[in-house]
């Protein structure tokens, strides 16, 4: 088959639009959206700006990290640098976080790890063994973010993009809306208002469905790390991406109109449920709405039941 737009051989078809595409049209139809999406995102004044990019060593983060530094690494006004989250498990990280140093160090971007152990004092091995009725994700994902936060405040970020794609996007508004939990679907990023110590995030690939942005991450030849987590298989978002796959091989566009529905509902969500006002964390300092943020509450029940 024949690309739609010349006469090289078509690498892609995408579905949901009925385009077939050669490498370079792909290329092409990829980068387009990344960059509507930054342009969308993120407004540059000329004033100096720093982004935070996390960068786990996989597809999705070092094609952000990539195209953030093709498009914005020459600007004089920003500043790219990397951070990586070392979660503490053995196999896993090791090889992703190689992978991560070699990358920063291949485009000239400073890089930076920061590991639970650091922060939290438990590794992601020792959570399992301390608390293995736990879903590890439940864990892993509030810790990463309290990791990268604190990371990214500590450079001076003021943004914190990640490698967040359409697929996951639209995983989480739908697991959001199953839950009924409609204040945190108001508060899902790309962050529009920044609040005090919170760094906002941006998401340069929301438009690209993961398959997408796999195929370019190997046309482009970015030396990514490709592994699932070990844990991953008790995580309740598999069941969601299952859900948007059938969805998605059914009614191809699903995902995109998740997302323009959300896009839609979020200023009226937003309304109806502002940011809480927020103080600081009494054990790490971290921004929360509560005494202690949910990262302590988390720690304090695995230093619990360590010591039980």
């Amino acid at each position: 088959m024949a690309c739609d737009r010349c006469s090289e051989p078509s690498v892609a078809w995408i579905r949901y639009s009925g385009a077939h595409l050669c490498a370079a049209h792909f290329r092409e139809y990829v980068e387009r959206r990344v960059k509507q999406e930054i342009r969308r995102e993120l407004e540059l004044t000329g004033a100096p700006t720093k982004i935070a990019v996390g960068l786990s060593g996989g597809k999705d983060s070092c094609t952000a990290l990539l195209l953030l530094h093709e498009y914005l690494g020459r600007r004089p006004d920003v500043a790219l640098e990397a951070i990586t989250v070392d979660e503490g498990i053995e196999g896993y990280r090791p090889p992703s976080l190689e992978r991560a140093r070699a990358f920063c160090a291949q485009l000239g971007v400073p890089h930076h790890v920061i590991s639970y152990r650091e922060t939290q004092g438990f590794e992601m091995d020792r959570v399992v063994r301390v608390d293995p009725e736990a879903i590890p994700c439940s864990y892993c994902g509030v810790f990463r973010r309290h990791a990268l936060n604190r990371k990214a405040r500590d450079i001076g970020a003021d943004y914190l993009a990640t490698g967040l794609n359409l697929d996951d996007t639209a995983e989480s508004v739908l697991m959001n809306v199953a839950r009924g939990d409609v204040e945190r679907l108001a508060r899902l990023g790309p962050h529009d208002v920044a609040q005090p110590g919170l760094v906002p995030r941006l998401q340069p690939l929301r438009m690209v469905p993961e398959l997408e942005g796999y195929l370019y991450a190997y046309l482009r030849q970015v030396p990514f790390h490709d592994a699932e987590c070990p844990y991953a298989s008790r995580a309740q978002r598999g069941r969601f991406k299952e859900i948007l796959h059938r969805l998605e091989e059914e009614s191809p566009g699903t995902r995109h109109a998740i997302l323009h529905g959300y896009d839609d509902l979020r200023p009226v969500l937003q309304g109806a449920w502002p940011p809480a006002k927020l103080t600081a964390c009494a054990r790490c300092g971290q921004p929360t709405v509560r005494e202690l943020c949910k990262a302590c509450e988390m720690k304090e029940r695995l230093e619990s039941l360590a010591q039980g």
